[in-house]
């Protein structure tokens, strides 16, 4: 059976506890290492709206209506914001120098990017009616995406459930998701159904934390509950397939810092705080 979190008797056993989940998700990532790193440097993509055979673009009409369900679900995250987030996909990809434009048969504008890789797309009517499309200058299965909805003034090392909540379902709406196959087998399905996917007991939309897990936990009130070892690291612990599956997942490289929620489980309230416990957090005592 494997190692849980809350198995631990102590956080200075921490690290050691949690390296049996952690072996896998990295050993599955061996291969690539011995490459070496290499750095993703591209010329702007030039590419038509009528033409995206690379998953790495996306639909402006889609974002759009991803936007709009945030509206309309807003009182899911009443004080927060919505923002798009780039993330790296695979070993060596620079994120720091990625430039967006929303690219039509007229239209074409860039977007600015926040130096947390975070940006937020502008309403434009000719960009809608040409079905433009938000292409950045890295080439396909080097980055991913996600929508990124957070609440001002929580505590540190928190987010709040109903905010990942909404995550999911803009994410989904707005088509954010670039697997070809997926590391958890099942989650194929899901790419091609809608938000309401969000609304199941346990959705695999793979959410990312900030900096390497040890645990996750929720936390209501007198009410806490750490996750189960299975909802982190995409799976890696159970999943022995994980390492031909890991190039498409687009967790690829973010692998230690994955984890699922109980999205559907509305015992759970909307206020909930997901606590994160970082497997760094020891060097910083």
């Amino acid at each position: 059976m494997p190692a849980r979190p809350e198995d631990c008797p102590s956080r200075p056993h921490a690290c050691v506890c949690a390296a049996l989940a952690l072996t896998c998700a990295m050993g599955s990532l061996g291969a690539a290492a011995q490459q070496g790193p290499r750095v993703d440097r591209l010329a702007p993509v030039t590419v038509t709206a009528k033409a995206n055979p690379d998953p790495v673009e996306k639909s402006y009409r889609k974002m759009v209506k991803g936007m709009d369900l945030f509206e309309r679900q807003h009182d899911m995250a009443p004080n927060a914001t919505l923002r798009f987030k780039l993330l790296p996909r695979k070993r060596g990809t620079d994120m720091n120098p990625v430039t967006l434009a929303v690219v039509g048969d007229t239209v074409d504008f860039v977007l600015p990017i926040a130096p947390d890789h975070t940006f937020t797309l502008p309403r434009n009517a000719q960009a809608l009616q040409e079905n433009a499309q938000v292409i950045p200058n890295r080439r396909r299965l080097t980055m991913t995406w996600r929508s990124d909805i957070r609440t001002p003034g929580l505590p540190p090392h928190t987010r709040r459930l109903g905010d990942l909540r909404l995550e999911c379902r803009v994410g989904m709406e707005a088509g954010l998701i670039s697997n070809s196959i997926t590391v958890l087998g099942r989650l194929a399905s899901a790419l091609l159904d809608t938000p309401a996917y969000c609304d199941k007991p346990a959705p695999l939309y793979l959410f990312f934390a900030d900096r390497p897990l040890f645990s996750v936990a929720l936390v209501d009130g007198q009410r806490r509950e750490i996750l189960a070892i299975h909802t982190l690291y995409a799976n890696a612990s159970d999943d022995t397939g994980m390492r031909d599956n890991l190039p498409y997942c687009d967790c690829e490289v973010l692998v230690d810092r994955t984890y699922v929620l109980p999205l559907g489980d509305r015992s759970w309230p909307d206020d909930t705080l997901v606590a994160f416990e970082y497997m760094d957090d020891e060097e910083e005592e």
